[in-house]
């Protein structure tokens, strides 16, 4: 199916080059010539640009106009469609209201396969509301959606280079510059949300809690991206607020002198976390459906099972052997679930061009990882827990690459599906590696630097 049309050719270059200048303004205010920072603005969103433009020509030439992001986009024409009834019925069908006591909205959301699904619903509304500026044409929406993930993917990184300045080079590629975040995290899907909400979360949260910055700003930005986190994939919440809460208690237990109310602080912070962990996976068990504790294990082992069989031999499947549908049979994967979402596939595992590129960046991560180990040696996990910093990127990397490596079990999926833990872990081995440039071992890692209060890029 024909999807990208001749207005998409005519309209891409005039959205190219009003986001550009927009962009160029923003950066001119905020990072004037000379500025460390000043180089990757511009290129950061220019990638980001270009993948929006690859995944639209990749689906549609190479897929053949199947794939995810032409369905949000048919589910986003359907919605458009009802501003031909009147404006009032197409707020109702973009804001999801029910079918019941509002029958104009039926016509529209029976057509819709996802209207009663929150977390995949918003892709589409959200490109409902960006195709009223562009006569609902697939590419200006990509582009549309990647300035807005870069927007979060700025932040995040912001946020640690003001922590590492000198380390600004390296983060800048392991936060901007990695194909599988640029490329899948820019079009119109799911994912390109997560990146927004999670680094506006990871942003927000690091100015509250090591600036102090209360600002109203500051709060709303952190509710509506835990909203957004929440909404979309509420298992990158569960994944992140561990590693962020132990991320607290190491940053602020130092300042307690007296052992015994710190380990009273400690347990109390272990105990909150553990907690508030169970608290949202019981809140959101019927939103997240096959992420609640009771189904996940059996959801992973059904669909290693199905995928095994529907794949067979076409290069797109992985397997990580045999285990009982229980958490405890789950966790005893847990390297093998690391491993093929940090390092694989293996180059021998490839048979189609698209694995073969999550190889080779797949094989720079394992390289990496044994430069940042040989680096460090016997000393890699003290210097990790030395950090708090370092502590967070390890944590967070490793929930995210078990929880999505013994679900997903399709390599090309996987490749989607793991792009928020791939910036952390990045950044991780970076810092490992070049971290004499920064000389943290001096600073003392409880010596958090705070962020200049620097305006929002939004």
């Amino acid at each position: 199916m024909q999807h990208l049309t001749i207005w998409d050719l005519i309209l891409t270059p005039f959205y190219l080059l009003i986001l550009t200048l927009i962009a160029k303004y923003q950066c001119n205010k905020r990072y004037p010539v000379g500025h460390a920072l000043r180089p990757y603005f511009m290129n950061g969103l220019y990638v980001k640009f270009a993948g929006a433009i690859l995944i639209a020509l990749i689906y549609q030439y190479y897929y053949g106009g199947g794939g995810d992001t032409f369905n949000y986009f048919k589910h986003t024409k359907i919605i458009n469609s009802a501003l031909n009834d009147s404006f009032f019925t197409w707020l109702k069908v973009v804001t999801r209201q029910p079918i019941q006591g509002n029958p104009e909205v039926y016509a529209y959301a029976s057509q819709m396969e996802w209207y009663g699904e929150p977390s995949t619903y918003i892709v589409p509304a959200l490109g409902a509301v960006f195709g009223i500026f562009c006569g609902t044409n697939y590419m200006p929406i990509a582009l549309l959606f990647a300035y807005f993930s870069f927007t979060g993917v700025w932040a995040m990184y912001r946020t640690f280079v003001n922590l590492y300045p000198k380390l600004h080079k390296e983060l800048a590629i392991s936060f901007l510059f990695i194909p599988s975040t640029f490329v899948w995290g820019s079009a119109m899907f799911k994912d390109t949300l997560c990146l927004f909400g999670l680094g506006w979360m990871v942003y927000t949260t690091f100015r509250i809690f090591v600036n102090r910055d209360f600002s109203v700003r500051n709060l709303l930005m952190l509710v509506f991206s835990f909203y957004m986190v929440s909404t979309v994939k509420i298992y990158i919440l569960l994944a992140f607020l561990p590693a962020l809460s132990l991320w607290l208690l190491l940053t602020y237990s130092y300042k307690i002198k007296t052992a015994g109310l710190r380990f009273i602080v400690t347990i109390l912070f272990i105990g909150l976390a553990i907690g508030g962990f169970l608290f949202l996976t019981k809140r959101f068990a019927k939103e997240m459906n096959r992420y609640s504790l009771e189904r996940v294990a059996e959801t992973a082992a059904i669909s290693r099972q199905w995928i095994h069989y529907s794949s067979g031999d076409d290069g797109s499947a992985y397997d990580l052997g045999e285990f009982s549908p229980t958490i405890g049979g789950m966790l005893s994967k847990f390297p093998q679930a690391v491993v093929v979402t940090l390092f694989r596939p293996f180059l021998w595992e490839t048979k189609k061009i698209i694995v073969l590129l999550s190889a080779l960046e797949a094989l720079i991560f394992l390289f990496f990882t044994l430069k940042a180990i040989a680096k460090n040696k016997n000393k890699i996990f003290s210097r990790i827990i030395g950090d708090y910093n370092l502590t967070f990127f390890l944590v967070f990397s490793l929930i995210f690459a078990f929880a999505v490596g013994i679900s997903t079990y399709i390599f090309g999926s996987l490749s989607r599906y793991k792009i928020p833990c791939l910036p952390f872990y990045a950044a991780l081995l970076v810092i490992l590696i070049y971290q004499d440039k920064e000389k943290i071992a001096k600073q003392g890692s409880y010596q958090l630097k705070r962020l200049k209060k620097e305006p929002a890029l939004v």
